[in-house]
């Protein structure tokens, strides 16, 4: 017998439309609470990233970053070591700059252990550290309370407007002279040339973090200079808030 198979009526075919129009009205919801979501979440990320690290230098060579909540611009080429080239916060930075032209100096050249005697780099460099200080006895009151405990009891040597007073023996600065000037304002704990050439250390606080700068006491016979130079860096360093 021959096989007959039933076709959909006109009624069936009407309902498969709507059944699908239906279904993809169900899907609507669900597609927008879905892109609800997905610009909720973009807006958490947005709010929460970090911006430090997204900041973008004017100078390339220089790096933004953040030491005792004070923001500094840096000259990367400056940087001594290798660990501190990075932007954002840090802890503690150390730099060094030519003097007198305060230019970031060049790679020197390697040196060896047969040739170190020959390839002794004259001292021409003024180094800078600047660290977080934790609410630590600040450089102005070391001078003031800690200081003249153990300075000399005769009165300072004065030359070319620069004072020096020498500290005692047996004291924490046996070997050191405390230099200072009022104007401009300059103090400085200074190393007496030996074996090798003293160096001198002078300490200022902006804020949460302290700049340490180090250069030669013969620099000394300049120190109006020295005292400039120190300024220019940090405003040179310094970065403004917005």
């Amino acid at each position: 017998m021959p096989s007959y198979t039933s076709s959909p009526s006109h009624a069936d075919m009407r309902r498969r439309p709507q059944a699908r129009a239906k279904h993809r009205s169900h899907l609507v919801p669900f597609a927008a609470a879905g892109g609800a979501g997905v610009v909720a979440v973009l807006l958490v990320v947005y709010i929460l990233w970090p911006t430090w690290n997204t900041e973008q230098p004017t100078d390339p060579s220089h790096l933004p970053m953040v030491i005792g909540n004070v923001p500094f611009n840096v000259p990367a080429k400056a940087i001594r070591v290798k660990l501190q080239k990075r932007s954002g916060p840090q802890e503690r930075v150390d730099l060094n700059f030519n003097y007198p032209s305060l230019d970031v100096p060049r790679a020197q050249p390697h040196v060896t252990a047969e040739t170190v005697e020959d390839n002794l780099p004259p001292i021409d460099r003024i180094f800078l550290s600047i660290a977080a200080h934790h609410n630590s006895l600040s450089p102005d009151e070391r001078v003031r309370t800690i200081y003249p405990r153990s300075l000399d009891s005769n009165p300072p040597r004065v030359t070319e407007g620069l004072s020096t007073r020498p500290f005692r023996d047996n004291t924490p600065y046996t070997g050191e002279d405390l230099v200072y000037s009022s104007s401009p304002q300059f103090i400085a704990r200074c190393m007496r040339d030996g074996v090798t050439p003293g160096m001198c250390l002078s300490e200022r606080r902006i804020d949460g973090a302290d700049l340490t700068f180090r250069f030669p006491r013969a620099w000394l016979a300049q120190w109006r200079d020295v005292a400039g130079a120190m300024d220019t860096l940090v405003s040179r360093i310094q970065k403004p808030r917005k």
